[in-house]
């Protein structure tokens, strides 16, 4: 089943869904998408690193009709009575809730355990005592740690080089768990460097496409750590949709149950993204012509290189991303500027 069929069988057979983080970056470009697909759809977050602003942009961008058929809960996930709460009645969950970023994760582990294992788990058993007909969970390109080989294939891992690391894998743990002794219906996706519109520039955990964008048209540094060489595999966001999507109406049994990398399938150093977007910026701020980056020294608990092997969400989901990495800065360049 591709994503055109599936959207068309949403819109023809609503279903129900919680979005949990749904005020962050992917959640709410989730939301948009099954609103404008006429789905009923539950929103829960704390705004730890979620923005009320992006729910309004959502909103302010569809029909009357559309936006009421969401509802959204100002919670937590330490909290499990909320989190059945926001379960109950609803078919689907897209758990996008996590305190992100690996220099974070360094600084306050606690934090980060509590959020994205805690929380995770609690969320895994509300959904289970409600009777969720599936749960799709945002997994990380991280839990591929040292392992050296590329491109990522789903059942080679490495140890991990972070406590943000420890606790997606620990989330992929227990899914793998409440799939095997339960028969609750999880899918990971494992997201690699996901960029796109509503992606926070500011804050000391800023990912690195806004930051830039908003950095060089400012006129302030921009800084790269390491060499530069370095390199990912970014995933436009639109890609990211189409998996959760695809994943939460896939009906094949054999993909239940199941971790998949969710990327474009095409690595870019550092310094080949920097170019891309000052070739980008320079058609709005001409200034940014002559912009050079600052190197600064590598980062600790950063991995060297990610590319994924997105062959196995092809076959099983019939996932097919729709943008590469020059595709989502260009569609995603006017939404950049509107925010400086």
């Amino acid at each position: 089943m591709n994503y055109e069929t599936v959207q068309n069988e949403l819109r023809r057979q609503p279903r129900s869904w919680l979005i949990t983080g749904v005020a962050g970056f992917i959640g709410s470009n989730l939301l948009e998408r099954l609103l404008k697909l006429n789905q009923t759809v539950i929103g829960m977050d704390n705004f730890a690193t979620g923005y009320k602003h992006n729910l309004d942009e959502v909103l302010a961008g569809v029909s009357i009709e559309q936006a009421g058929r969401f509802s959204f809960v100002e919670g937590d996930l330490l909290d499990l009575g909320n989190c059945r709460a926001c379960c109950r009645g609803v078919d689907i969950v897209l758990h996008q809730a996590a305190l992100g970023s690996v220099p974070r994760s360094i600084n306050d582990p606690i934090a980060t355990n509590r959020s994205n294992v805690d929380g995770f788990l609690h969320m895994l058993v509300a959904a289970k005592e409600m009777k969720v007909k599936r749960f799709v969970y945002a997994a990380s390109s991280s839990t591929y740690g040292s392992h050296p080989e590329l491109p990522k294939v789903e059942d080679r891992i490495g140890r991990p080089l972070s406590p943000y690391a420890v606790t997606k894998y620990t989330n992929e743990l227990y899914a793998g768990v409440f799939s095997l002794v339960y028969g609750f219906p999880c899918i990971g996706l494992r997201y690699f460097n996901v960029f796109g519109p509503r992606q926070d520039p500011d804050g000391a955990y800023a990912a690195v496409i806004p930051r830039w964008f908003a950095g060089m048209l400012q006129g302030e540094p921009v800084h790269i750590y390491g060499d530069g060489e370095t390199s990912r595999d970014f995933c436009y966001v639109d890609n990211a949709v189409q998996a959760n999507l695809l994943a939460a109406c896939v009906s094949r049994p054999e993909a239940v149950g199941q971790v998949y990398n969710i990327a474009f399938g095409q690595r870019t150093t550092l310094n080949q993204l920097f170019y891309l977007i000052r070739d980008l910026v320079t058609r709005e701020n001409p200034e940014a012509a002559g912009t050079e980056p600052v190197y600064l020294d590598f980062r600790p608990g950063d991995v060297r290189h990610s590319l994924a092997n997105i062959s196995k969400a092809m076959a099983f989901l019939g996932y097919a991303p729709s943008h590469s990495v020059r595709d989502g800065l260009t569609g995603a360049v006017d939404w950049y500027i509107s925010r400086v």
